[in-house]
C-alpha cells in the first residue's frame, strides 16, 4: 500500500477505520452521506478503487457509479439535484481520491452555487481545437 492510499480519509473510511453514515457498499463502490452537505441528502460516491484523479481509476471499477447515484437521486426523493466530480487541487478537489457528490437543489439557497465564465474562441480556433481532441480519442 502506498503512503497516499494509507494516509487517504476515504481509503480509511472503505477499510471501516473510519465510520460513515454508509449509503449502499458493493465489491467495487461505496456511497455515504457527506458530513460538510451542502443540503439535505447531499452524498458521495465512490470507487473503492484509490486513484487521484478519474483517469486513475480501471474503467471496470466505474460501473456502478452512474446507478448508484441514480439510486440516491431518486432515494433522496430529490427533484432537482447536481453530480460534481473534480480532477485536481486547481479544480476544488479536495480529497485525493476520486469521489462524485450528488447535491440535492431544492432551492436557490441550498445545494450547489455554479458560476459559468464562458469563454470567447472564433470558429477556425474551436475547428482546430476540435480536430486535434478528435485525432486522440
Amino acid at each position: 500500500m502506498s503512503s497516499k492510499m494509507a494516509a487517504c480519509i476515504f481509503c480509511k473510511i472503505i477499510k471501516g477505520e473510519i465510520p460513515c453514515f454508509k449509503l449502499f457498499e458493493s465489491d467495487k463502490t461505496l456511497a455515504f452521506l457527506d458530513i460538510g452537505p451542502l443540503s439535505k441528502g447531499h452524498a458521495l460516491v465512490i470507487p473503492k478503487h484509490h486513484g487521484e484523479k478519474l483517469t486513475d481509476i480501471p474503467d471496470d471499477h466505474l460501473s456502478e457509479i452512474l446507478p448508484t447515484v441514480k439510486k440516491l437521486a431518486t432515494a433522496t426523493g430529490a427533484v432537482d439535484w447536481n453530480l460534481l466530480q473534480n480532477n485536481g487541487k486547481l479544480a476544488h478537489q479536495e480529497v485525493g481520491h476520486v469521489h462524485f457528490h450528488m447535491i440535492p437543489k431544492p432551492n436557490a439557497e441550498q445545494g450547489l452555487v455554479v458560476g459559468w465564465p464562458q469563454q470567447k474562441i472564433e470558429m477556425d480556433e474551436l475547428k482546430k481545437l476540435f480536430e486535434e481532441i478528435k485525432g486522440k480519442m
